[in-house]
């Protein structure tokens, strides 16, 4: 028997260490060595149910920052519904969300015994909650295929977030065509994703000033898409995909215009990427 005292913290160390290199990416670290197994795994609604049953204490990690605390299931039947186990525990959950609670949903990694599960959480109290923790209510820990209370669906944010936890992010990001990738732009913008709205764009065009535009969005929507056929030049495939879109900003408020965005990728094994200057141009 090994004491999982010991072991538990290395765990955190790895992990860690991990989310502050590879932020869009998650770690398949394994050590026949060791005796627990460092390997992300993304699994399957029906069976992390069965893993984290109710009442089942484990350890959330967010992605992006790194930062850990422990959690208990409470309920959920399409998801799992959990609330912070402490005080402490809720101070860095909301440190997490930069001290506002949210219903942006994060990429992020639970814990349980010798397990990591690639999962998606949002940072919004809702409904009851029983432990006394300074947290008023609970809030949702998605995982592959589970869905929201009301629909029979996944929600496409969680997806999105539980495929960067779990390092799928760049196999999904070559498989999708120029209007889905759009559609994720959309949703990176929404959940405040920097990491992934980079990962759908060509190398920023005035970065700075970029981010700071994409940054001021609040919210966006596109409303439906339809491509233009591609078109090569010099052995660059560009498709134009307008969409009337609609944002709001804390300066302009609500704006509607038509958006062209411009998809490129510099071959046939090349992925489909936005085109950072045009897209500048359109939302500035």
């Amino acid at each position: 028997m090994f004491n999982k005292n010991i072991y538990i913290p290395l765990i955190f160390v790895f992990v860690l260490a991990f989310c502050r290199i590879h932020l869009a990416y998650a770690a398949e670290l394994e050590d026949e060595d060791l005796p627990i197994s460092f390997k992300i795994e993304m699994l399957p609604w029906d069976k992390v149910d069965k893993i984290i049953p109710n009442k089942t204490k484990f350890t959330i990690i967010d992605m992006e920052t790194g930062k850990k605390f422990d959690v208990q299931r409470r309920a959920g039947s399409k998801h799992a519904d959990v609330q912070p186990l402490t005080t402490e525990d809720t101070r860095i959950m909301k440190e997490i969300y930069n001290g506002k609670w949210s219903w942006k949903r994060r990429a992020a990694i639970v814990l349980i015994n010798d397990q990591l599960i690639a999962a998606s959480m949002h940072g919004m109290p809702h409904g009851a909650g029983a432990l006394q923790n300074g947290f008023p209510g609970h809030f949702c820990v998605h995982f592959s295929g589970s869905t929201t209370h009301s629909s029979k669906n996944p929600d496409f944010p969680h997806e999105l977030m539980i495929l960067k936890a779990a390092g799928k992010m760049d196999e999904y990001l070559n498989s999708i065509s120029p209007e889905e990738l759009v559609e994720v732009f959309t949703e990176a913008v929404n959940q405040g994703d920097k990491t992934l709205v980079d990962l759908t764009m060509t190398h920023f065009y005035k970065r700075e000033s970029f981010e700071k535009l994409i940054g001021e969005i609040n919210y966006l929507d596109v409303g439906s898409l339809s491509a233009i056929h591609p078109e090569e030049t010099s052995g660059l495939m560009m498709v134009e995909v307008p969409a009337k879109a609609v944002f709001y900003t804390k300066e302009k408020g609500k704006v509607k215009k038509t958006i062209s965005f411009i998809i490129r990728k510099d071959g046939l094994v090349d992925r489909w990427q936005i085109d950072s200057q045009s897209l500048y141009g359109e939302l500035k």
